[in-house]
């Protein structure tokens, strides 16, 4: 095991002991520190995986800009303290059992490999490669490489996906505006 795969172990370790936290937490304040701490770690899960725009994106985007709205939302609402009336067993059992069934799921998962599952998309019973079932992985890279990480994510999402982006952000201006004339209903 080498130093890199020691870390991944580090930050994977991180991201759900504080994606644990966050869920668990009763006031929504915590829960959003608790937020922003999985993101810092998937943040540095994404600098191992040399996905550097990515990680920064996460930490600016997500951790910064995000996180404030939420909070600055939390803060403005004025949210009380919920009664532990919702936090009976039958729902921690059923949260038991499904992350259980989750990580049965990913341990079955393990075995699979590219080769494997481009052997079994195609319905061939010999070897396959991976690049000629799922061509799109070798046009990434080749985008990335002459064109950068950043130019390789920004011209299929100022092509292709400009009107998804916008809306993205109208609604999340309107949910804004809503959670404003919510609070002031209230004062």
């Amino acid at each position: 095991m080498n130093a890199v795969t020691v870390v991944f172990w580090c930050f994977a370790a991180w991201a759900v002991a504080s994606a644990v936290l966050m869920i668990t937490r009763s006031h929504a304040i915590t829960s959003a520190l608790w937020l922003v701490s999985t993101m810092f770690a998937l943040s540095g899960i994404f600098l191992l995986l040399h996905a550097e725009f990515i990680a920064i994106v996460q930490v600016l985007v997500y951790a910064g800009a995000v996180m404030v709205l939420f909070l600055f939302v939390i803060m403005l609402l004025n949210l009380e303290m919920e009664p532990w009336q919702w936090r009976r067993w039958p729902i921690w059992v059923f949260g038991a059992g499904l992350v259980a069934v989750l990580c049965a799921s990913l341990v079955s998962l393990r075995s699979y490999t590219p080769e494997r599952l481009a052997q079994e998309v195609s319905g061939l019973s010999s070897a396959v490669d991976p690049a000629m079932i799922f061509p799109d992985g070798r046009a990434a890279e080749a985008a990335a490489r002459s064109q950068g990480v950043v130019g390789a994510m920004a011209e299929p999402l100022f092509r292709s996906y400009l009107v998804p982006f916008e809306v993205t952000s109208i609604l999340l201006l309107a949910a804004i505006i809503g959670a404003v004339v919510l609070a002031k209903r209230k004062l």
